[in-house]
Order: structure tokens, then sequence, then C-alpha cells
């Protein structure tokens, strides 16, 4: 049986790798040009959101348990130009910021939980820098959602329950269960 923490720990990586995906598949909708899309000037595209999650997630988990979660190698007021053009350097850098999430979650222990570690100077425990980064992530996965819904208008398909179908959706999970 799994203790606690190992629980936490297994239930947090099932969760970034939901909203990995989830992003992933909104991303693979559209075209180049349209990943650059804004609404307005005082908008971010999905290219700049995605910038910003990686440039987040590459400060915050690198080293994680031994240095500041703020590197003084990161330049957060860059991650909102919108300056990498190159789609395969942009999903690089995308799957780069995950994919240092996912080698530092897969380090930790459930010892580790309470241990402390800074971000800006701020103590947390890891559990509240996970819980912090589990609130951060989702916040622009669904900005990123939303504005591809946007750009594919009435071309939009459902990523998760399509409108009107949750009861079909929840008879076909009842089957499934015991």
């Amino acid at each position: 049986m799994e203790s606690g923490g190992n629980n936490y720990l297994s239930s947090v990586k099932k969760q970034f790798h939901y909203y990995h995906n989830l992003a992933d598949r909104a991303i693979e909708k559209l075209s180049d040009e349209q990943i650059h899309w804004q609404y307005n000037t005082e908008s971010n595209s999905i290219a700049i959101i995605m910038k910003h999650v990686a440039g987040n997630s590459i400060s915050r988990w690198t080293d994680f348990l031994t240095t500041d979660g703020e590197k003084q190698s990161r330049n957060r007021d860059m991650e909102f130009e919108d300056n990498l053009t190159s789609k395969e350097k942009l999903l690089a850098l995308w799957q780069k910021g995950w994919q240092c999430i996912y080698n530092s979650i897969d380090e930790l222990t459930s010892e580790d939980l309470m241990h402390t570690i800074y971000i800006r100077g701020e103590a947390h425990t890891v559990i509240e820098a996970i819980n912090r980064q589990l609130a951060h992530l989702p916040y622009h996965v669904g900005q990123m959602v939303y504005i591809a819904k946007m750009i594919s208008a009435e071309n939009w398909t459902s990523l998760t329950i399509p409108k009107g179908e949750s009861n079909a959706f929840n008879a076909k999970i009842s089957k499934k269960q015991p």
C-alpha cells in the first residue's frame, strides 16, 4: 500500500501529465501562425504563454531542492515577448519545461515533502511549491485552450466532454465501474 506522501506524488504526476496533454492537444489544432495570434496588444498569444510556462518551470524545477526557484538566469520579462517564431524551437522549449518538472517530481520521496525550499526568497514546503505550480500551470493551460477555441471558432472539437454530452459521458464511465 502506498504511503500518503507517495500517493500525493503519484497524484500530482498524474495532474501535471493531464494538463500537459490538454495543452499539447490544443496546440496541435493550430497552425504555426495561429499560435502567435493575440486578441490585442495587452493579451498573450499561445506562443507567449508557452514561453512563460517553460521559463517558469525551468526556473522553479532546476535544482528544485537546493536552489531558489527564481533563478538568476531567468528573464521573466522576455518570456512575454513573442520573439520565438520557430514552432520547432518553441515546442522544444515547452517540452524542456515540462520535462524539468517530471524529472524533479520523479526524484522526490515522501520524506522530501515537508522539506523547505525557496521561491524568490520566500519559504515553501515542497508540498506548497508543488501546489503552487499545480495552480499556476492549469491557469495558463486554460488560457491556451480558450484562445485555441476562439481561433478555431466553429471548427473547434472539444478536448474534454463536449457540450450537451455529459450524460452520455457519465453513462459510459459508469459502465466501466465495477
